[in-house]
């Protein structure tokens, strides 16, 4: 089970980019959908958030600049981030809390992709 990001770049500020994220393998549910980020020097931190049902939840900092959507059919989970700042400069990562099958038994687990990179210039 591995959840595959693709989408950053660099993009001049107020600029706009979609980040997105697959979840692929023996998987039986995937729950909470997430983005995150980490700027150098910084922690890590949530940027949005999604339910099965589409509740989300946004950092403060994006909020009315970024939305975040996701497939249940296909277990994607997106990110279109607009008016995009250099503050927003940050290595990218999609998380999922997942349900797949294993021989016979079910298992839970929190996954992470990769990281794509975000480089907003002003």
């Amino acid at each position: 089970v591995q959840l595959q990001a693709s989408g950053g770049g660099l993009v001049q500020a107020g600029g706009s980019l979609r980040l997105s994220c697959a979840a692929s393998g023996n998987i039986f549910k995937v729950n909470l959908m997430a983005w995150y980020r980490q700027a150098p020097g910084k922690e890590r931190e949530l940027v949005a958030s999604i339910t099965v049902g589409g509740g989300t939840v946004y950092a403060d900092s994006v909020k009315g600049r970024h939305t975040i959507s996701r497939d249940n059919a296909r277990n994607t989970v997106s990110l279109q981030m607009s008016s995009l700042q250099p503050e927003d400069t940050a290595v990218y990562f999609c998380n999922a809390d997942v349900q797949y099958i294993s021989g016979d038994q079910m298992h839970g687990m929190d996954i992470w992709g990769k990281g794509t990179q975000v480089t907003v210039s002003s």
